[in-house]
């Protein structure tokens, strides 16, 4: 008779091996303890449970393989229960990649700093191993700032924020800017509260504009204006700094409210305009070196750090119009005279044309008032002729110093440039830096040799010049010295003050009533000489008072006058 298993035990059986099979599948994927069971130079060989070992490569435990002895136990993945061969798969890397994603997943939640290594430079970005598991950095996070040289920052240990984790792509996305951003929002916190000003820091270079630089000073900026940056004259801070460098800077001025912060460099430096005065005195001729060239003058550096102004008008004597350009350049070295010094204003004036002799002072010692010189006329303006006296300075002649009879224009008209023109010298104004010369003064004035030695009241013999409707145009005596005789002066009788009753070179006699030297005008009258005849002839008679002067003669005729009218006027109504 044949003996049979029990139904019942062949079910718990299968049942068992069901359930071993079944432990041994989630074996499978899942990071699990294991013994290292034994080891050569090559390979791991390690038990974890199973019906057969797993072989690992000594290379996949890296340096800590030099510390791994037969017997240890040891956290390792099972890849897979059999490959081909029918040998389980086993992965000491996987498994410390699983620990470590357990390890980051943790961090996440927390929102807490993991520690990794950039490795590589990937499209975008930088491949960042974050024990044994890869992850990205992109461009963008790896600094607050542009960094152009990524060598400093590969292969070292550093903190990373998690910014996006996905476990089931195998994708993280980590930061390095986060970490220095929390790190400079507790650093600014700390400099802010401590800050003072006249304190002494180290910042970096962020940013460079024409009218300074930002300084980050560890989570704040400051400005630092280019003025601060150095006691020289500089254009521009790049001539000075370079962004992402490091300086040393003193905090001038803070405002806890706004925040704000105004720094400089120059200060921690020696003030060049201590004891100044020893230095440079009023009156000294120093050398120094152009440093800019503007409209209204030069800087000349006279030392580093002390800088004083050349006015455009103590450039030259005599280029008064020419550009500061053209007399002097950038990094020239010129001598100049110190003409003020103010050490509160921080200013010290200068003179380049002081440093030789004044022309025109050279020529006032050549030349008195009343020489005759020659010279070429360089420019004709609309007042007058600008005549060249010698090879640094030029005279003026007045359009009204041309000529003793032709009207100033006229007279004006009959020069041309670069011709040769003789003058007297009238004045030599050395502080205005003025010759005035006259070309009419170099002949006796007409109107003096003619009339000099005449008064009002005098009688003069004239000839007709020119007949008009408001009276005749009469030259006197042989210089033909032109005066006017009014309509109301050609005759005592209404009916004799008529021009048309004239001709052009008949001769008249007729009186002075206003002679004017100085304007060299004089006005004649018929009338007043007939009336003076007729006085004359009275006295004579004796039916006048003597001793008449012009004023009575005057006078009479326009009482002789008003009785005319009034006669004539008493005759009209009769009729």
């Amino acid at each position: 008779m044949t003996n049979n298993p029990q139904p019942e035990i062949i079910e718990n059986f299968e049942d068992l091996l069901e359930e071993s099979l079944k432990d041994v599948d989630s074996f499978e994927g899942k990071v699990v303890d294991g013994t290292i069971v034994n080891m050569d130079a090559d390979n791991v060989t390690i038990d974890v449970g199973l019906k057969s070992e797993g072989v690992v490569p000594v290379k996949e435990f890296g340096a800590k393989a030099a510390n791994l002895n037969k017997g240890d136990t040891i956290q390792i993945y099972v890849d897979r229960l059999e490959n081909r061969q029918g040998e389980i798969v086993l992965s000491y890397e996987k498994a410390r990649r699983e620990a470590a994603w357990e390890e980051l997943a943790v961090a996440h939640e927390k929102n807490e700093k993991v520690l990794g290594v950039i490795t590589n430079r990937v499209k975008g970005g930088f491949t960042v191993d974050l024990s044994g598991v890869i992850a990205f950095l992109p461009g963008s996070q790896v600094d607050i700032r542009p960094i152009k040289d990524m060598s400093p920052l590969m292969d070292i240990e550093q903190p990373f924020m998690i910014l996006k984790m996905d476990r089931a792509r195998g994708n993280i996305v980590v930061s390095r800017r986060a970490v220095l951003e929390e790190s400079r929002a507790e650093a600014r916190g700390e400099l802010i509260k401590n800050l003072q000003e006249g304190q002494q820091l180290q910042g970096i270079v962020k940013n460079i504009t024409d009218y300074g630089a930002f300084i980050d000073l560890g989570g704040v900026d400051g400005l630092l204006h280019v003025t601060d940056i150095s006691w020289q004259r500089i254009n521009h801070p790049s001539e000075k700094i370079h962004l992402g460098e490091t300086i040393d800077v003193q905090v001038i001025k803070f405002n806890p409210e706004t925040q704000r912060i105004s720094l400089g460099m120059k200060q921690l430096e020696k003030d060049p305009w201590a004891g100044i005065e020893e230095a440079f005195k009023v009156e000294d001729v120093v050398k120094g070196v152009v440093t800019n060239v503007t409209d209204y003058g030069v800087f000349i550096e006279l030392k580093p750090g002390i800088e004083g102004l050349i006015h455009v008008s103590e450039l030259d004597w005599t280029k008064k119009n020419q550009h500061p350009n053209k007399i002097v350049s950038p990094s020239e070295e010129v001598s100049v005279k110190v003409l003020d010094l103010d050490t509160e204003k921080r200013r010290i004036s200068l003179s380049l044309r002081q440093t030789t002799q004044n022309p025109w002072a050279a020529f006032a010692a050549a030349h008195k008032s009343g020489d005759v010189i020659e010279g070429e006329i360089q420019n004709i303006a609309d007042f007058g002729l600008f005549v060249s006296l010698n090879s640094d300075i030029e005279g003026m002649i007045h359009m009204n110093d041309l000529s003793w009879s032709e009207s100033p224009d006229a007279a004006l008209k009959a020069y041309k440039k670069g011709e040769t023109v003789k003058a007297k010298i009238l004045e030599i104004d050395v502080e205005k830096e003025r010759v005035a010369l006259g070309v009419k003064q170099l002949t006796d004035d007409p109107f003096e040799k003619q009339m000099g030695s005449m008064k009002n009241g005098d009688v003069v013999t004239c000839v007709v010049a020119q007949v008009t409707a408001n009276g005749i145009e009469v030259t006197v005596g042989d210089q033909e010295i032109v005066g006017f005789i009014r309509k109301s002066d050609l005759g005592r009788d209404r009916s004799e003050q008529r021009p048309e009753r004239f001709a052009v070179g008949e001769r008249v006699d007729a009186m002075i009533t206003n002679l004017d030297h100085n304007s060299r005008r004089f006005n004649l009258s018929i009338k007043a000489h007939e009336i003076a005849e007729e006085k004359q002839a009275m006295k004579e008679f004796g039916s006048s008072d003597s001793g008449a002067s012009l004023g009575d003669i005057l006078g009479a005729a326009i009482d002789l006058e008003k009785m005319k009218e009034t006669k004539s006027a008493k005759d009209s109504k009769a009729e």
